[in-house]
């Protein structure tokens, strides 16, 4: 398990976090999220945007919207399992 991103925003209205990678995310990933030590949730990447356009794989230094199945905090960290 490694750290990809934290989450810089949350859009709760349509489900969205706003994440600064700081590794590879792809599609049919496994990730966790985890605030201050504990783990939140675990959920399979179902689609990454940038710029509201659809990518398969995102890279270090990108900032991508994730869909996600619970509610995530600015300053939450991603990390791949």
């Amino acid at each position: 398990m490694f750290k990809v991103g934290r989450v810089t925003h949350y859009y709760d209205k349509i489900g969205v976090a706003i994440v600064e990678l700081d590794g590879t995310v792809s599609v049919g990933d496994k990730i966790k999220f985890t605030k201050d030590g504990e783990d939140i949730f675990e959920q399979k990447v179902d689609s990454i945007q940038i710029e509201h356009e659809k990518r398969d794989t995102a890279t270090r230094g990108d900032v991508v919207g994730l869909k996600t199945n619970e509610e995530v905090k600015e300053g939450t960290e991603v990390f791949k399992i």
